[in-house]
């Protein structure tokens, strides 16, 4: 019984420790902003839809900062997935007169909605509605070949 009160001690300074752990985290700025869109995709309706849907958080300067962003550590997490996302291919500044450019992105996009490597699996468990259909993914890959 005696070595019970030291442990709760030492469990309640355990949770102190990690609410203030916490707290401070918090003061870590984080870039949420989203740049200038600079220029946009000219694709059909369909296609467009499904893109903003499901891709547009990550990779264009549309983001649209959901309320776990707003906390650390997560919005270290998703503000990395989002540099890392525009870095990759951006939407909001789609090559309008590099062709071979655009050549380039319209393989990948094809490439990794193909291969099911997109949307990331960790983006759809609090986004479900960005899940890509069967039907989503061909309308995608059918545009994108038609394109290069």
């Amino acid at each position: 019984m005696g070595a019970a009160a030291p442990r709760r001690r030492f469990g309640r300074w355990l949770v102190i420790g990690t609410l203030v752990v916490l707290a401070a985290a918090q003061l870590v700025p984080v870039d949420r902003r989203n740049p200038e869109v600079r220029s946009d995709i000219d694709a059909p309706a369909e296609v467009e839809a499904i893109l903003r849907r499901s891709c547009y958080d990550c990779h264009s300067n549309e983001t649209r900062w959901p309320w776990y962003s707003q906390v650390a550590p997560v919005s270290w997490l998703v503000a990395r997935d989002v540099a890392e996302g525009r870095g990759h291919l951006n939407f909001s500044e789609w090559p309008v007169a590099d062709f071979e450019a655009r050549e380039l992105e319209l393989h990948e996009i094809e490439d990794e909605i193909v291969k099911g490597k997109m949307p990331l699996k960790i983006y759809l468990v609090m986004h479900r509605d960005a899940r890509l259909t069967e039907q989503d993914r061909s309308v995608l890959a059918q545009w994108a070949r038609a394109h290069y």
